[in-house]
C-alpha cells in the first residue's frame, strides 16, 4: 500500500514540476514517469524498514 502512494504522490509531484517548468505533454509523461518511479522506490524501501521493525 506504501508502495502504491508512493508511485501516485511521485507521480504526481513530478507533473507538477514540470507544468511549473514550462515543459509539453512529453516532459510531462516523462517527469511523472520518473517520479512515479522514485515514489515506488522510497515506498518499497519504506514498506521493508517497517515490516523490519515491526
Amino acid at each position: 500500500m506504501i508502495v502504491i502512494l508512493g508511485i501516485l504522490a511521485g507521480g504526481l509531484y513530478g507533473a507538477r514540476t514540470a507544468r511549473s517548468r514550462g515543459g509539453n505533454r512529453k516532459d510531462i509523461a516523462q517527469f511523472a514517469a520518473v517520479g512515479g518511479i522514485v515514489g515506488g522506490l522510497i515506498g518499497l524501501f519504506a514498506t521493508i524498514g517497517l515490516e523490519r521493525v515491526l
